[in-house]
């Protein structure tokens, strides 16, 4: 059974590789059901047809290999077929008395043009070609119009058409299902290209937000250090000491991110390596170490109520990235101020500083010069909660951020920023 099962599986996809062959193989049948069909009589007895009383004449035999030949080349010009099989039946039914199957032909062509076309087309060449056999059966027929043969002649054609009409259905929804499911596989591949990318960039911009800060901490402490190093060994111990502890907090959250990265659905494990506003106090303390002075203007009053997890994060970050930019920035002597507001639902977050330079650009601006990220992580961490930021110099010297987060995210609205 597997054997033949094999051979029937090979010869089909040989016969779909090679359509005129199964044409051809279709003719031949076709012609030899005609044939036979040829040598039975329906008025042959009193009880009904009988089969072997009469012969095909000449030209009968001559229709049928007309109309079985004209079937090799129905996938190619089906109209073309249809209209010829039909010429040749009529023929036999105006000459054949009484006349050979050759309307077998015309079913075939009418089928192919049915399956092949849509169905007002086939609505319209199969009643056409039902009633031009059906009348030509009655009206040169040698029986009398309501024979079977006639009525015969109808329901064939219509069943031709039907069925036709029933395959090319099936294969356009067949084809739809199969499109259907290549562009679901196409969306479901570009989603997932989708997914790869947006968390490359929230990696990314969780690096940036890590390195840059306690990389820009090392740098000062270790200038100060540098520095004093000669005639004030204490107070370098002092920056050194501050280098160490950075680059400790630097390496434990880069250790955080990277297991983060690595677990495999460890529902204990962190789902976000940064923290929040709830260890703001230890992100200042950082700065002031390094020789910035910062003030908080009313972190508890402010934000009686806990922050929602990703509003948190944001706002970290945001305060965060500020006050390196106004560390790596801003000129030794700048101060800097943050504060953090609950306004109705939304939270807004606002870093100031003093400014030490007359002109100056922040590198993390837009990463066009410089390769800074800094303002375009912030953006990017505003925009996907649906808030607003804005940045700038202020009036009479410094640099403001200010973001506005809401609690829910604004569908659509990615527009709310400016810079």
């Amino acid at each position: 059974m597997t054997a033949l099962g094999t051979g029937f599986t090979r010869s089909r996809c040989w016969l779909r590789a090679h359509p005129l062959a199964l044409d051809a193989a279709i003719a031949f049948a076709v012609l030899v059901m005609m044939v036979i069909g040829s040598f039975a009589d329906p008025h042959g007895g009193p009880n009904g047809p009988t089969f072997g009383t009469r012969t095909p004449g000449l030209r009968s035999v001559v229709l049928m290999v007309l109309g079985s030949a004209a079937l090799v080349f129905r996938r190619r010009r089906p109209m073309a077929v249809l209209a010829f099989t039909g010429v040749v039946t009529v023929a036999e039914l105006v000459a054949g008395d009484p006349p050979a199957p050759v309307a077998m032909s015309a079913v075939i062509a009418l089928y192919t043009v049915a399956s092949r076309t849509d169905r007002p087309t086939t609505w319209r060449v199969g009643l056409l070609t039902m009633t031009g056999l059906t009348a030509a059966a009655m009206c040169f027929g040698s029986g009398p119009w309501y024979s079977q043969e006639n009525l015969g002649i109808f329901a064939w054609t219509g069943i031709g058409a039907t069925a036709g009409d029933a395959v090319r259905s099936r294969r356009a929804f067949v084809d739809a299902i199969r499109e259907r499911a290549e562009r679901a596989e196409r969306t479901r591949e570009e989603e997932a290209r989708r997914r790869v990318a947006e968390e490359r960039l929230r990696i990314a911009r969780d690096l940036h937000d890590v390195v840059a800060h306690h990389i820009a901490l090392v740098n000062v402490q270790a200038g100060v250090a540098a520095h004093v190093m000669d005639k004030r060994p204490d107070q370098a111990k002092e920056a050194l000491a501050h280098v160490r502890e950075a680059s400790r907090s630097a390496l434990n959250e880069l250790r955080a991110t990277v297991g983060l990265l690595r677990q495999s659905g460890d529902p204990e494990a962190p789902t976000e390596p940064a923290p929040g506003l709830g260890v703001l106090d230890q992100l200042l303390d950082t700065f002031r170490h390094a020789g910035l002075p910062v003030e908080v203007a009313r972190p508890d009053k402010g934000v009686a109520a806990p922050l929602p997890a990703a509003v948190d994060l944001a706002a970290y970050r945001i305060i965060q990235e500020a006050l390196t930019n106004v560390q790596k920035h801003a000129g030794a002597h700048a101060k800097a101020e943050v504060s953090v507001v609950r306004v109705g639902s939304s939270a807004e977050v606002t870093v100031i500083d003093s400014g030490g330079e007359t002109e100056r650009t922040q590198s993390a601006g837009d990463g066009s010069e410089g390769g800074g990220h800094g303002l375009l992580g912030m953006r990017e961490r505003v925009t996907a909660l649906g808030g607003t930021l804005t940045t700038g110099p202020r009036y009479g010297g410094g640099f403001r951020v200010h973001a506005i987060l809401p609690f829910k995210a604004r569908p659509g609205d990615n527009t709310g920023e400016t810079a």
